[in-house]
């Protein structure tokens, strides 16, 4: 299926159907799989034959999510997860061991930064901490015992941009892989396969499925680094389940649509809140005053659908724009239909020093808006409320 069309990928590719020939999707909801004969369920659990064996990480729905999620990132191969955290955490204990160095963009998701400082670190994986979008300091940071790059672009929740084919020609150089976490543009605004990047990862939960019903992760990539993933799954067990495989799967069919419509109410709004007083600086890529604008129109087809926003007078006025809203929900999660507002320094970015926040640029008056699909006229509206005075 490479030669079709995007939309065409994200409703067809990955379709096998049963002995029933259902036009939809089937969903298997088993733990196991029955085998002929002793000798095919020997071959099945070795791999000398391909098949099902048991759903920790063998699954005909989870199949269908990841080949095509392969499909529309471009990719060989992708391994699904139970969350976007577990395709991180599965990726770094696949590759890489105890003495071994990662280099990481600053601007990493809160829970990420956690994973590499408090968790990674007690098994003897260092990580540098560099500012996204300065190449010299990915070079800097090189050391003998790099073996990964690891950066979000955009970053969550200031928007940051990382040049994907820069940082993979300094990554390569140093001998080093190149992951990428592609969960605000998804591959409907972005491929980083294609610029240069090794393995793209994703947190299902967000715009994947769109509504904010389930949780999920994925890997994609070559083939031979995927399987390393696989092995790592197939024995620690961070998989995904079938049924929240299969919305996810339900939830790619429309990614597009979603994406584009999401991404032009955005750039509606972004616009908006830098006319509005009270209001110092908004960050979105789609904007010209975005520092990395340029590159966002060379990267990606669109500013994506996260706006977020710095208001006067701190915390105090920022929670003030977050209690005001009667439509917007309050809630940290982001890519769903509707519209959420979420204020980074006190949840996501919460567990993170003070100081690191303030070197990350997340200061108490931020905001982060994932813009959904409602009018953009009526979210404008219930920020109003908030932003008066």
């Amino acid at each position: 299926m490479e030669s079709l069309d995007f939309d065409t990928l994200a409703v067809r590719a990955g379709i096998a159907r049963s002995q029933f020939n259902e036009h939809s999707e089937a969903l298997y909801l088993t733990s196991s799989f029955v085998f002929d004969n002793a000798a095919q369920a020997a071959a099945r659990f070795s791999g000398e034959e391909e098949g099902n064996v048991y759903a920790r990480f063998t699954n005909p729905t989870v199949t269908a999510m990841q080949t095509r999620l392969a499909a529309l990132e471009g990719a060989e191969a992708c391994v699904a997860t139970s969350s976007g955290m577990a395709a991180i955490l599965s990726t770094v204990m696949a590759l890489l061991q105890g003495g071994d160095h990662v280099v990481v963009s600053r601007g990493v998701f809160g829970a990420t930064q956690q994973l590499f400082l408090g968790i990674l670190s007690k098994f003897g994986i260092e990580s540098t901490f560099v500012p996204a979008t300065d190449l010299a300091a990915y070079r800097a940071a090189v050391t003998p015992k790099t073996r990964l790059f690891f950066i979000e672009t955009p970053s969550n929740p200031l928007t940051e941009l990382v040049d994907v084919e820069a940082v993979a020609a300094i990554a390569h150089e140093a001998g080093a892989w190149l992951a990428v976490d592609n969960c605000f543009c998804t591959p409907a605004l972005q491929k980083p396969l294609t610029q240069g990047a090794d393995l793209v990862i994703h947190s299902a939960t967000k715009y994947l499925d769109g509504q904010g019903r389930v949780l999920g992760g994925a890997v994609c990539g070559p083939k031979a680094l995927v399987e390393e993933v696989v092995k790592f799954l197939r024995t620690a067990g961070p998989c995904i389940s079938p049924f929240n495989a299969w919305i996810i799967l339900k939830g790619l069919e429309t990614l597009r649509i979603r994406m584009e419509a999401q991404s032009a109410s955005a750039l509606a709004l972004a616009r908006w809140l830098e006319a509005q007083p009270g209001i110092q600086r908004v960050y979105y890529p789609g904007l010209p005053s975005h520092p990395q604008f340029d590159l966002a129109q060379r990267q990606q087809k669109s500013g994506g659908a996260i706006v977020s926003f710095e208001v006067a007078g701190g915390r105090e006025a920022a929670w003030k724009v977050v209690d005001a809203t009667r439509m917007v929900s309050i809630t940290a999660n982001l890519g769903d239909t509707k519209t959420t507002i979420t204020h980074p320094a006190s949840t996501t970015h919460g567990r993170i020093a003070a100081e690191a926040r303030e070197a990350a640029g997340i200061r108490e008056g931020l905001l982060r808006v994932a813009v959904g699909l409602e009018a953009v006229e009526d979210i404008q509206a219930d920020l109003a409320r908030g932003l008066a005075g």
